[in-house]
């Protein structure tokens, strides 16, 4: 039986100039550089400058993705741009990605499930693909967390990041089974009674504004292993695999111990996880693809790994991916 895959063909990613350490941070409010790397294993994240937004990262990030790929604007039917931070309230952010490509072909729309929001819009793409919707798809994560952060709270500001990644997907015929490239499985779900534990308190319907992210967090950070273990564990269900099995893990960059505690609880070695959190901070929906495009570059992720694909955001959403590169 032969069926269709999506098949990464290309990543890419891009981020701000400007660096903001946890010393610099410690000038803002009242935190220290050994109180972040404690709690969270965060060095740094970047920061955009006033002229660069979601879409100019995006775009960047998607240049990088194509040439990688070797494909052109006409070889893009499908865009799905995955934020929370979009440069509109409408229209899409990525209608503005896919102008700035030149891409003029198929559909663009934005993706929103908050940290989850990559995997999410991969999965998405992959269901159009493998459904004939389309043949060639860009799929990006792309955040601008600095604009809706309230820069006098100490237990978010320090947390968060911008920056963006992509990947460029294809459908190829496979035989069906687990030697097949492309995605193999993909298991997403939500939660909307957590939706006080982690949100923004503002919005074009209900205040006006854009608001500031509020977070418990012990709660989410409670709720994540749990989640990840959830979808994980689902997804090693349909496919035999298992932490033994698989190449590499990518998880969601939000924290440290929470990505340590769950490769430990799913039987992972330390070794096959990708860890990007301490450089870039947590970039919501821009962490799994950019931590994808930092393995490829080093040569750690190659044609025919195994790659655990995982993230948990607001909503609650969490949800997760394996994808044979």
């Amino acid at each position: 039986m032969t069926v269709t895959r999506s098949v990464v063909i290309g990543t890419g990613s891009h981020l701000p100039a400007r660096v903001v350490t946890n010393d610099e941070l410690a000038t803002r409010v009242e935190t220290s550089d050994e109180w972040i790397v404690q709690r969270t294993g965060i060095k740094q994240r970047y920061i955009a400058a006033p002229e660069e937004t979601t879409a100019s990262l995006a775009t960047e990030a998607a240049r990088k993705a194509m040439a990688a790929a070797g494909v052109t604007a006409d070889d893009i039917d499908l865009v799905v741009l995955a934020t929370a931070t979009p440069d509109n309230t409408f229209p899409a952010t990525a209608v503005e990605v896919q102008a700035r490509l030149g891409i003029t072909r198929g559909a663009a729309f934005d993706m929103q499930a908050v940290c989850s929001g990559f995997i999410f819009a991969m999965t998405t793409a992959d269901s159009m693909i493998r459904t004939g919707l389309a043949r060639r798809a860009l799929v990006i994560g792309a955040e601008t967390f600095s604009r809706i952060l309230d820069w006098s709270d100490r237990t978010t500001c320090v947390l968060f990041g911008d920056g963006a990644g992509a990947v460029v997907m294809e459908g190829r015929t496979g035989e069906g089974t687990n030697a097949d490239r492309g995605v193999l499985t993909s298991h997403l779900r939500s939660d909307g009674r957590h939706k006080e534990k982690l949100y923004v308190d503002g919005g074009a319907s209900s205040t006006g504004t854009v608001g500031h992210l509020r977070m418990e967090g012990r709660e989410v950070f409670k709720f994540a292993v749990g989640a990840v273990t959830d979808v994980i564990e689902d997804a090693f269900l349909a496919t035999g695999f298992d932490g033994d099995s698989i190449d590499w893990f990518v998880p969601h960059q939000a924290n440290r111990r929470i990505i340590e505690g769950s490769a430990k609880k799913l039987g992972i070695d330390l070794a096959k996880v990708v860890i990007t959190v301490d450089r870039h901070g947590n970039t919501s929906a821009a962490s799994i693809p950019l931590a994808i495009d930092a393995a490829v570059a080093d040569g750690r992720i190659r044609e025919g790994d195994v790659v655990l694909l995982e993230a948990m955001g607001g909503g609650f959403t969490w949800g997760s991916v394996i994808v044979r590169w």
